[in-house]
């Protein structure tokens, strides 16, 4: 039968709840502590859900193990009912799935290192397994969410372990995402080729290249920004689990130490395993911080990206050789006005990255001793930065660069009417009458082959063959190409 309200206890008192709330006092308490409304990551409650199932699971194991081994009944260590077991592994399962969110009422900033989160997912847990055996939420006395819900556990082990599985997975998401953004800039490179564009220094008009260039450029970055993000497998895939508060895996049966991890890493499938310095891994969080700045430095990478193409699609450059699409409508008071609003939001979720990481770092520098009491801060911190990239390279791929346009002719127009031309005529012509000519070029306004006719400084037959693509985009020139100018 179900009750309308109950009364949980602890050492510091009594508290009402309502009485089908799969929350319990810890959860309550903590609420009332950090009163604060920035939501906790579903990714992250979701694999705390997975980590609990692998610890019941090998919970489960030694159990049986004692068993066949004749040692049960004869020490004094708490053995979980079979049916009890399963409904923490049935109810852990529905939290690895997402199930019961709503009932994880924690704040993402909070005190205590972590331990309102633990508490409110075993509450969840242990009140849903209730549910399954046909119990009321709060029944303590047939399954306890410290006792059963935590056995063999710490918050100080679990909760970074279920981090570091969080952001594995979104590590795996953004590899595919990175990878999405590099083939539309592939397709870009490919089709815009031979295109011709004038390239700048300092915004300026520099020299001669190719929008094939620039964006055969932007690719390179990218893989790069996939290759780091591979190798961050690498810098967190070792973890605590089972070394109990501060790593001496104090209390903790040797065989949950070693089964535990390799649980986790089939039920994940993610290649995780247990640290050879427990404390250390308690202790330190520096691989989490090497993790957010190669998040950084993809984020640095789209604004950059970003920046450019919103410039060179501005109006102050126009008539543009780039032509971005119209996503939605500009302005309330100015008719018929578009803004790049795509490429603000990616440049806004760039700085909100650098935000992060500043955060991720000063507060993984105040671990204190045996312990940094700052994690679920800094775990939010990470996880909030990853699904912001994922955002960006998601809208920036579909909405801006799928139907973004290269106008070439647009593009030649401009080259040849920038002095910046003279600088591949510079070999050819000398240096001197190079500048003569773009002078000419800047004070009349008028184009490279109007000038040369003027000046009379080469053929014109010589001229169309030096600006051709195929001899403007070759990497330097010959004694050849002097002799065959």
């Amino acid at each position: 039968m179900t009750v309308l309200q109950r009364i949980e206890h602890d050492y510091i008192g009594s508290r009402q709840l309502p009485g089908d709330a799969l929350y319990g006092l810890q959860s309550l308490r903590a609420v009332e502590n950090f009163p604060c409304e920035d939501h906790f990551q579903e990714e992250w409650y979701k694999a705390m859900g997975i980590v609990k199932l692998a610890c019941y699971q090998t919970i489960e194991k030694f159990f049986e193990a004692l068993h066949k081994k004749g040692f049960e009944g004869k020490v004094s260590i708490r053995i979980i009912g079979r049916s009890r077991l399963d409904a923490l592994q049935e109810a852990a399962r529905e939290v690895a799935e997402g199930k019961h969110f709503d009932s994880f009422i924690v704040p993402a900033t909070q005190g205590g290192a972590g331990t309102s989160i633990n508490m409110n997912v075993n509450e969840i847990i242990v009140n849903r397994a209730l549910q399954i055996i046909g119990m009321n939420p709060g029944d303590y006395s047939e399954i306890h969410p410290i006792e059963d819900a935590n056995l063999y556990q710490s918050t100080n082990d679990v909760v970074p372990t279920a981090l570091r599985i969080a952001v594995m997975n979104l590590l795996q998401d953004e590899e595919i995402s990175i990878n999405g953004l590099r083939t539309e800039i592939e397709r870009l490179e490919i089709q815009s080729r031979d295109m011709l564009r004038i390239g700048y220094t300092q915004m300026q008009e520099a020299v001669p290249s190719s929008y094939g260039r620039l964006f055969g450029a932007y690719s390179e970055m990218l893989s790069r920004d996939w290759w780091r993000i591979s190798k961050c497998f690498e810098r967190i895939k070792t973890i605590n689990l089972g070394g109990g508060a501060i790593g001496t895996a104090t209390g903790v049966p040797r065989f949950f130490l070693m089964e535990a991890s390799r649980q986790l890493q089939q039920l994940t499938g993610l290649p995780v395993n247990r640290s050879e310095n427990l404390t250390d891994s308690t202790m330190h969080l520096d691989s989490l911080v090497e993790v957010h700045a190669i998040l950084k430095a993809h984020a640095v990478n789209l604004e950059k990206m970003a920046s450019d193409l919103r410039l060179l699609a501005s109006d102050l450059t126009a008539p543009n050789d780039i032509k971005i699409p119209a996503c939605q409508i500009g302005s309330t008071i100015m008719p018929g006005k578009v803004n790049p609003v795509i490429i603000e939001f990616v440049i806004s979720a760039a700085h909100k990255v650098y935000t992060n990481d500043q955060l991720v770092t000063q507060l993984s520098s105040m671990g204190c001793l045996d312990l940094n009491a700052y994690l679920p801060t800094i775990g939010h911190a990470i996880i909030e930065s990853q699904k912001m990239l994922l955002a960006a390279d998601k809208t920036m791929t579909d909405n801006l660069l799928k139907g973004m346009e290269i106008i070439p002719e647009s593009a030649l127009r401009r080259l040849f009417l920038s002095p910046a031309i003279t600088t591949a005529l510079s070999p050819y012509i000398g240096y001197d009458k190079a500048t003569e000519l773009a002078l000419k070029m800047k004070t009349d306004r008028i184009d490279v082959f109007m000038a040369n006719n003027a000046l009379q400084f080469i053929k014109n037959e010589e001229l169309k063959a030096l600006l051709n693509p195929d001899r403007l985009l070759r990497a330097g020139f010959t004694i050849t190409d002097l002799i065959d100018k």
